[in-house]
């Protein structure tokens, strides 16, 4: 018997109540402005460079008056959130390194934090972007580094998601950030992955956005505007000699939190976001390169890079110059405004999504003690939010995305499939349709 027709025999219980889409999340989508993102993006030019080591007390010019500009945006958009954003900046004076810090800097990160209505939920979302530029030495400071697609766009995309999302009642918290520091290491975000892990933040996704607006490939000039990429790594960096022998046993290579979330991204935004295409590439980010998502990696949050599918070289890390007849660096000419609106409303839609669900079900389990053709899985109720039902997760295990949901209001389910041939999830759905990242069941003891 075929597996789909296997998956037939199990009752749908209440499916149809279940709405496909959340009318507040396609509103939301609808509303991310390809003018709004032109203008924070030639704002952001403006200011000449953004790099680290440039000034920060000039108010016209350098990473401070940049970073003073990011938080204006945050405090007028605050005014829509009825006192529940909290608009700040992250500092912290930091020593020279010896590598890419050659001079005591004073780090900061600008941020907003939208508090979630709900007191018992403590679950925290984070999306970002890094403010600082860069020419082609990595160290010069006083050049015209206009820094527009790297990294303005990813700013551009976390002030606009800040805008859109500050009048939401969700019942989880937003955060909105601006890295430092990007540029020389990873500083920034190092900076707050630290702190979120000393002080226990249950933060439970990190959407880091990296270069999104450019759409046309240097070497060849094939243009891709419709797809964004999702990097995420497979086994966690974080702990994984703890946890490599219960991998290996289940065969879960492939399924760690970060990789859970960029299907999660890939769903919900392919839903929301009309000809776009959601590309999960099986890496933590790319050869040679790095972003800022990898300092949460590395503190063991579920963090992903997003990003556009053709980087040009031509358009980053460059000095501002013509040679043959081409023009280098970084513009704002080069930025695809209407690719980077689609690529920042898939932002707002996952973000939307995972603050609105239910918590992700508690003590998801596999029983494992018998020999048999069929599968027995069970769960509690999610911490937060109130579940109308759970959709457990099937796919077979050399498929990369889930192939089939069952739906289902009890806290526990038998299915007629092997355990030995698939890989089995369950995540919260409430009544508006929004689901929880899935979680991979434990043995059950």
């Amino acid at each position: 018997m075929k597996y789909s027709v296997l998956l037939l025999l199990i009752p749908f219980i209440g499916f149809s109540q279940i709405p496909e889409k959340d009318g507040e999340i396609k509103k939301y989508v609808s509303e991310v402005n390809s003018d709004s993102l032109k203008s924070y993006i030639n704002s952001l030019v403006s200011f000449n460079t953004r790099h680290t080591l440039s000034k920060i007390n000039d108010p016209e010019n350098g990473i401070g008056a940049a970073r003073t500009w990011v938080l204006s945006k945050f405090k007028e958009f605050a005014k829509n959130s009825g006192g529940r954003m909290e608009v700040y900046l992250q500092q912290q004076d930091i020593q020279p390194d010896g590598k890419r810090v050659d001079q005591v800097t004073n780090l900061g990160n600008a941020c907003a934090f939208l508090r979630g209505t709900d007191p018992d939920d403590k679950r925290v979302f984070l999306i970002s972007g890094h403010l600082d530029s860069r020419v082609t030495d990595v160290m010069n400071r006083t050049s015209f580094a206009p820094g527009a697609n790297d990294d303005g766009s990813g700013v551009s995309a976390v002030i606009e998601a800040a805008r859109v999302l500050s009048r939401s009642k969700f019942p989880a918290s937003v955060i909105f950030v601006a890295f430092s520091g990007e540029e020389q290491s990873l500083l920034g975000s190092k900076l707050l992955a630290e702190k979120m892990k000393k002080e226990n933040v249950q933060l439970e996704a990190v959407l880091n956005n990296d270069m999104i607006g450019n759409a046309k490939a240097g070497e060849t000039g094939e243009i891709n505007d419709y797809t964004l990429r999702v990097f995420s790594e497979g086994l966690p960096y974080a702990d994984l000699d703890k946890k490599a022998l219960g991998l290996r046993n289940l065969g879960l290579e492939n399924d760690g939190e970060s990789r859970q979330l960029a299907r999660y991204i890939k769903e919900v935004a392919e839903k929301y976001v009309k000809k776009l295409e959601v590309k999960l590439i099986y890496r933590n980010d790319r050869f040679l390169r790095g972003g800022d998502h990898s300092s949460f990696v590395n503190y063991g949050f579920p963090s992903v890079r997003l990003t556009e599918y053709y980087e040009n070289y031509d358009h980053q890390h460059q000095d501002i110059r013509k040679e043959n007849n081409k023009q280098y660096g970084d513009l704002p000419e080069f930025i695809d405004f209407n690719y980077l609106r689609k690529n920042v409303a898939a932002n707002v839609a996952v973000l939307a999504s995972l603050a609105k669900s239910a918590s992700k079900p508690e003590q998801v389990e596999i029983e494992v003690k018998e020999l048999t053709n069929s599968t027995v899985l069970h769960w509690k109720k999610p911490k937060s939010g109130l579940a109308a039902g759970y959709y457990v997760l099937v796919r077979e295990t050399d498929n990369p995305l889930w192939q089939k949901k069952i739906f289902t209001k009890e806290l526990s389910l038998k299915i007629p499939l092997s355990k030995d041939n698939y890989i089995f999830a369950v995540q919260t759905v409430n009544t508006s349709g929004n689901v929880s990242v899935p979680v991979i069941p434990a043995i059950a003891k």
